[in-house]
């Protein structure tokens, strides 16, 4: 059954393959996740399935999100995610889904947010390089020009410019899965993932 389940990043480490190369490593707590809703194109126009990840006191959710899983037996679960997939028929509600999903060996994408790192300038930001430092130039780190003085005598949408780096959604696509510990539920890959330790994730199998 290909499909996504959701986790929390543990940490970076290294191992040594079996020519005793250097392989770095992330570290990611995966699941348990419980099937909280079934999608059919037939009723809701599309096919997906809803997973919930990491069990919470009913007091932090809303009244909706308690009816929602209460209307099919399952306990409070702080995260719901959606995943569409064509094989809808072989899920059922209150279904737990671990990471024996995964395979040794096997191409996954891991999506969650990185690291936010505040305002930033251009150089760091976008990879600018940077004026002159000597010869009286006063635009060491200034960004030049952003536009025309005439037509159109604006600043075009999609400028770089200065401004927050980082905080946002991103994906890592095609990081090979090197372990897998059913009993601890622990899924190590190779490569970073975004985010800082603890950071919530959705890993999914590459296409």
């Amino acid at each position: 059954m290909a499909v996504g389940l959701l986790g929390n990043k543990i940490g970076m480490t290294q191992i040594f393959d079996e020519s005793g190369n250097i392989i770095p490593v992330t570290i990611l707590k995966v699941g348990p996740c419980v099937v909280t809703q079934v999608k059919t194109k037939a009723k809701d126009g599309y096919d997906s399935i809803q997973i919930g990840y990491g069990s919470v006191s009913s007091k932090k959710l809303t009244q909706p999100q308690l009816g929602h899983l209460e209307k099919s037996n399952i306990q409070p679960l702080r995260y719901l995610k959606e995943f569409r997939t064509t094989q809808e028929e072989e899920f059922e509600i209150g279904q737990v889904l671990n990471v024996d999903s995964f395979l040794p060996g096997q191409l996954v994408n891991v999506k969650g947010k990185n690291i936010g790192k505040g305002f930033s300038g251009l150089q760091k930001r976008h990879n600018f390089t940077r004026g002159p430092m000597t010869h009286g130039s006063k635009n060491h780190r200034a960004p030049g020009s952003i536009g025309m003085g005439t037509t159109p005598g604006r600043v075009l949408p999609g400028k770089k410019m200065a401004g927050q780096l980082g905080n946002k959604i991103m994906t890592v696509k095609k990081l090979k899965v090197i372990q897998i510990d059913s009993e601890e539920n622990i899924l190590v890959i190779k490569g970073s993932v975004p985010g800082k330790p603890g950071n919530l994730l959705s890993i999914v199998p590459s296409e």
